[in-house]
């Protein structure tokens, strides 16, 4: 009885070799909770792809995937002077750097990608800084432009790019490789115009790995199920049915993820009504779960325990059985399943 991901392997597999062709020479980034699937799952995904490098989030997330992934791994994190390197793959990790002084700290030989301070002002060295950049004891891979998703004030992120690229050469660095994040493909197209002689490499996590939604399946086990009559108490807190129906316990809870959400920066009149209509209701104990039954999503009946979940289906509606599975819409770089199961598409198709 598990919280599944189920997988049209061939479908998303597609996705896969059709991005690859669509960004030649992207760098596949695996990192957290590796998108749903676990990190060694998407380095062996990387591997059979043929990339020579993985972009993972830490240095522990490199340690950990090494033996899964044969070629190089970009950490994206900025090294911090004295960071450990334990069980780190001599001579096949990139270090991200994004402090000027970091540089004379690492080792002579390491590899480094020189992170710059882009409009989404994170971190990075700023164009003052390129230089007096001491990259002499070092192997200097290239240089990342790391870019907002959204730019409501109009501008181009190609010309943002370009700046970089030309205050590189000036500072006399090479610009023979510029990794970058969050560039459409006709904008990369756009950059290689601008300059034939760098290679534009493209780090993607979420579209690689989650862009083809219908690939993608998430599915809770029903543990339990209970009926209900008006003014019955239940759970922890003893709240009263609201009406007749029937309390269905399922897989998922805190553990996974499920009822757990990250801030989403509210766009647009709707969606801000939307979310003040949630809280609202959420005063009164009534929350919207991602648990769907026939096509209708399911109130929480109380807040999600660690590893299930309580919902309450109201009225006649027919129940599920126990060992009945319900679709649930979870987002999946906060979710930790219990299983990743491959399917062919026909087998998808038939369940």
């Amino acid at each position: 009885m598990t919280l599944s991901m189920y997988v049209d392997t061939e479908r998303w597999q597609a996705h896969q070799r059709a991005l690859l062709a669509e960004f030649p020479g992207l760098v596949p980034v695996a990192k957290g909770n590796g998108y749903g699937f676990g990190n060694v799952r998407l380095a062996e995904e990387a591997a059979r792809l043929g990339s020579p490098m993985l972009a993972v989030g830490t240095a522990a997330e490199a340690a950990a995937v090494a033996g899964a992934f044969p070629g190089d791994l970009l950490v994206l994190t900025p090294y911090r002077a004295g960071e450990p390197d334990a069980g780190l793959p001599a001579g096949r990790v990139v270090r991200t750097v994004a402090h000027a002084e970091v540089l004379a700290a690492l080792p002579a030989g390491s590899r480094v990608v020189v992170e710059c301070m882009t409009s989404m002002r994170r971190h990075g060295v700023a164009p003052a800084d390129l230089p007096r950049l001491s990259t002499g004891h070092l192997e200097l891979e290239g240089f990342a432009l790391h870019l907002p998703l959204d730019r409501p004030d109009g501008s181009d992120p190609v010309a943002e790019c370009a700046q970089w690229v030309r205050a590189i050469a000036a500072a006399g660095l090479p610009t023979r490789t510029v990794y970058l994040s969050h560039l459409g493909a006709k904008d990369v197209a756009r950059l290689g115009l601008l300059f034939p002689d760098t290679v534009f490499r493209s780090r993607i996590g979420t579209r690689l790995w989650l862009g083809d939604h219908e690939a993608l399946q998430s599915r809770a086990t029903v543990l339990d199920v209970t009926p209900v009559a008006r003014g019955d108490r239940y759970g922890y807190r003893q709240h009263k049915a609201p009406s007749d129906g029937h309390l269905l316990v399922v897989t998922g809870g805190t553990a996974h993820g499920v009822g757990l959400e990250a801030p989403k920066y509210v766009h647009g009149v709707v969606p801000r009504a939307k979310g003040l209509a949630r809280a609202g209701l959420a005063t009164v104990n009534r929350t919207l779960s991602p648990y769907l039954w026939e096509g209708r999503q399911l109130w929480f009946a109380e807040p999600p325990h660690m590893q299930v979940s309580i919902l309450f289906l109201p009225g006649e509606a027919k129940p599920p059985a126990v060992g009945d599975e319900l679709v649930l819409q979870v987002r999946h770089t906060t979710t930790h399943f219990d299983r990743v199961a491959d399917r062919r598409s026909a087998d998808r198709q038939a369940a």
